[in-house]
Parts: C-alpha cells; structure tokens; sequence
C-alpha cells in the first residue's frame, strides 16, 4: 500500500486535453469543430505540437511531419504557435491547482501530479477534489481536463487517458489489482518499442502475465528495470510527487533484443531513440545545451560520451547527427552493443525567434 506517515496516499494526475489546439479553438470561434494542428505549415516544413481531436480522428499525432498530417488530413488547418498564451494560461490552471494543495509537481504546461492526502479545504475526497478542479478548468477557462485519481503517480497518470476527452477515471486500493493486471505491457512505464517486443516474444502481454515471473527472472531478462515491473505490476509506486519539480535531464533508451554489431544497425535505433526525444521536447517546449550518449556493451560495461553547444538546441537532425559522430568516436574494438541512449540536460527554453529565419514556419530557439 502507497501511505504517507501511515495513511493511504491521494494522487490526482491532471491532463490538459489536446491543451495548445484546445487555446486556440477557444479564442478563435472559426477553428472550433475542425482539425487544426498547432506548429507546422501548409508548405510541409515544420511538425505538429498537438492537434485537435478533429484531427487525431485521421490519425494526425504530435512530433508528426506537416507534409505527412496533410497526406492523413488534406483539409487541415495550420496554427501559428502562441507559447506566451499558452504558458500564461497554464499559469492560470496552476492557480487552480494551488487553491487544494501546495504539493503540486508540474511535468510541462498542460500536465501535473498533486498530492492531495491533506488538501487546504478540509475536502477529504480526492475524487470529490478533481470534480472541483475539473469543473473550474472549464467554468473560468473554458478548458477540458482528464483526470485520473489513484494512490500513486503511477496509476493515476495511466487512469488520466482512459475516458479523454474531459474523463475522470478512479482507481482506488481494491481495484488497482485488476487494473494492472489488465493492462497491456507497453503502457507501463519504462517500457518501450524495443522492450515490448522483447516481452511479446516471452509470452508476456499483460501485467497478469508480468506478475507471474519473480523478481529475479525480471532483472534477469530486463537488467535493473526489473525491480520496477516487479513492484509495479503489484501496483506498488513510492515515488512521491516533487513540489517545484525541475527537468534535470530528458532522454530515452532500449536494451535490444539481440546485440547490435554493425554501424547500420545502431544508425537505425538512434534514429528511432531520437525521434522519441524529439517528441517529448516539442511536448515540453524545452531544449538542451549538452547532448549525451549512453553505450552498453555486451560484456556489461558502459560508457558516455557528450558534447556541449553555446545555445540550447532541440530539432530531431542535429540531436541524432550528434549521437551519431559520439557513437564514432567511442572505442568498440569489436565489442557488441547492448543497450543505447541519447539524452539532453543543461536546459533552456524554447521560443519562437522574432526575426525572420530561412525557416520561418519552423520552431526555433535561442
């Protein structure tokens, strides 16, 4: 059981819906009812920050190339970002946030965890109090949010996706079980493509099935990621929401199924690797000064390896054009690789430029 100082723990994890196309649809009555993408252009350059639900019905997704959403939506209408709106209404949300809890852990502007176990107005009630928060979001905003209520982070930011839009899922100590037990293995955190595959091939589809191996089979077959799935998948998460939470790094990697030998072969997941950094930072707005490189070996050992810039940076060519020339310069000497991972620290802040650029439909930073 999740308990602090002896009580059961209330953790309510609040997700903006479709948050920046949601803003702009609200302040552009013309915009409501339609696929709209936020980012991107009609020429094709550029990418979406998020699109509208009217747009996700044809399968347009954020990270997404404009030249691909207009091939799954040709009628679909491109929006200039306006991060200063955005963050000033995040603010706002926040506000809200604050009036039931200081313990409030901000993940980027449309997203956040609070710990309500004591909440400022005696409410008691975690579900009582996302009911609260939901419907002042709405009333002074004119905003949807999804909520989930659990007693970890862990099950209350998967109980957030469950009814969007506008959903408030509640999963309390009895059915947490179940809940886990049902769910498929790439929803859990810290699993990803490689990692899932890797589990379907073991016959392991479900937490159920997850649960059923001890945690010495879990780190033997997953390395260190497997203390987490055993306790996990039995619904046990100590992580305790972090106040003033601050992004010290923001990355991703896979240990692969089988060991890569050739440059082709590792070529190819820092692609992949890349692109999944390349989507959270867009959803984030952030981006980093310091690139860094993680390589495993399939003796075990690990090296890093990175490389500073004067700016911060954030678009997909240079962040993996980076790892690539890191990958070149580490000292292999025939050794397979087992694991790789790219990461961005040393954080800045991502901003529209206000002069013009070769790009100008195109994000940029400094």
């Amino acid at each position: 059981m999740n308990t602090v100082q002896g009580r059961i723990r209330k953790i309510i994890h609040i997700d903006m819906d479709a948050f920046y196309a949601s803003v702009e649809q609200r302040d552009y009555p013309d915009y409501r009812g339609k696929p709209i993408a936020v980012g991107g252009s009609p020429t094709g350059r550029g990418v979406v920050a998020t699109a509208s639900y009217e747009a996700r019905k044809f399968g347009v997704r954020s990270a997404m190339s404009s030249r691909k959403a207009m091939q799954l939506c040709p009628q679909i209408i491109f929006v200039y970002p306006r991060f200063e709106v955005y963050k000033a209404v995040s603010r706002s949300i926040r506000e809200i946030f604050y009036r039931y809890t200081d313990v409030v852990e901000p993940l980027s502007l449309d997203e956040a965890y609070l710990d309500v176990t004591e909440d400022k107005q005696d409410i008691g009630s975690a579900l009582e109090i996302a009911k609260q928060i939901k419907k002042a979001i709405q009333e002074e905003l004119q905003l949807t949010a999804s909520a989930g209520v659990s007693t970890n982070k862990f099950v209350a930011k998967i109980a957030s996706d469950i009814n969007k839009p506008n959903g408030l899922t509640f999963i309390g100590p009895s059915k947490i079980e179940s809940f886990v037990n049902n769910l498929p293995v790439e929803r859990f955190f810290g699993v990803g493509k490689v990692t899932a595959d890797k589990m379907k091939s073991m016959n392991l589809h479900t937490g159920a099935d997850l649960r059923a191996l001890s945690e010495n089979e879990l780190v033997k077959h997953f390395g260190k990621m497997g203390h987490f799935y055993y306790h996990i998948v039995r619904g046990i998460d100590h992580r305790e929401v972090q106040p003033h939470r601050e992004t010290k790094s923001l990355g991703a990697e896979d240990t692969f199924t089988y060991d890569l030998e050739t440059d082709e072969e590792m070529h190819k997941e820092l692609d992949r690797i890349g692109n999944t950094i390349y989507g959270r930072l867009q959803k984030n707005k952030m981006a980093g000064r310091t690139i860094t490189l993680k390589v495993k070996f399939s003796d075990f050992t690990q090296i890093t390896r990175n490389q500073s810039f004067t700016s911060p940076i954030s678009d997909y060519d240079t962040i993996v054009e980076v790892a690539k020339a890191l990958l070149s310069k580490v000292e292999r000497n025939e050794r397979p690789v087992r694991l790789l991972g790219i990461s961005l620290s040393n954080f800045g802040e991502l901003v529209l430029k206000s002069k013009k650029t070769k790009d100008p439909d195109q994000l940029e930073i400094f």
